[in-house]
């Protein structure tokens, strides 16, 4: 297990093998354990003679020492996020690992959040954490809001971010994403150096969805990253919590649309 680790951790590092890739690797050495893993021809078939070569250049890049690696196949590695569609094949991450074993809620939302958001997480947060882990993604609004509240009342709290773990992202979030690293759990599917593009972020959060058993929803527009989130929630068979709000706010807009959906309203903060 440690050499498969070793491996994946220096494909990803590369930064030129997909999750897929990396899934597909996994399940050779499920079948044959006794995989050679510097045999890379299946590899070479996929980049081709020139990627190929910067590839093995590329391969003992090392991982800092503050960043810790997860598997797809080690224990550590929660059952419900291997249900997802395209799964993280390892996740890079900073601080409690064992907090992926928890039951988890998640709380999504938009990130111009109103005074309505703030108020709501500040009243549910206090009537969860004895139950559950608190996931978000750490933007601002919302995420930032619950990862906050989360720590201010002694409570766990896991961010999945969409950059690696050796940036702050965004910027004003740092003394935060610190905080969490050190009192909670920080997780990233993307490895150290890796540029921060748009895509990582409505990637990320099928992970979000995969580790909770229910997501919850404050506020959030049609067309939305909280909406993606809890789409992949309901692909994934978990329960999608949202909290109702005005019928003239565009924030609101994509709750209410939930509910009418059949996602569970959330009326009380004892409802979950």
């Amino acid at each position: 297990m440690e050499k498969l680790n070793e491996f994946l951790v220096q494909c990803r590092m590369t930064r030129m093998v997909s999750n897929q890739m990396l899934l597909k690797i996994i399940s050779i050495f499920i079948d044959n354990p006794n995989f050679e893993m510097d045999s890379l021809k299946m590899l070479k078939l996929k980049l081709g003679p020139e990627k190929y070569n910067e590839f093995l250049l590329l391969l003992r890049r090392p991982v800092k020492k503050d960043i810790q690696v997860i598997n797809y196949l080690e224990d550590s590695y929660p059952n419900q996020l291997r249900e997802i569609y395209n799964p993280p094949a390892m996740m890079f991450y900073k601080g409690n690992k064992n907090l992926l074993l928890d039951n988890c809620l998640a709380i999504v939302g938009a990130r111009q959040a109103t005074e309505y958001s703030y108020r709501c997480i500040s009243g549910l947060v206090p009537k969860v954490i004895d139950r559950y882990t608190v996931v978000s993604g750490l933007a601002q609004g919302v995420d930032a809001w619950s990862h906050q509240v989360t720590l201010n009342n002694y409570g766990k709290t896991i961010a999945v971010i969409g950059s690696s773990l050796d940036k702050y992202y965004p910027k004003q979030n740092r003394q935060l994403q610190d905080d969490i690293a050190t009192h909670g759990l920080l997780l990233s599917e993307y490895p150290p150096g890796s540029e921060i593009n748009r895509w990582h972020f409505p990637q990320r959060n099928r992970i979000i969805a995969g580790l909770s058993q229910k997501v919850v929803v404050t506020e959030a527009k049609i067309r939305s990253g909280a909406l993606i989130t809890a789409e992949l929630a309901l692909d994934s068979n978990r329960e999608v919590i949202s909290i109702p709000g005005p019928i003239d706010s565009s924030l609101s807009a994509g709750c209410n649309k939930l509910i009418q959906q059949g996602a569970t309203p959330l009326i009380n903060f004892n409802d979950i």
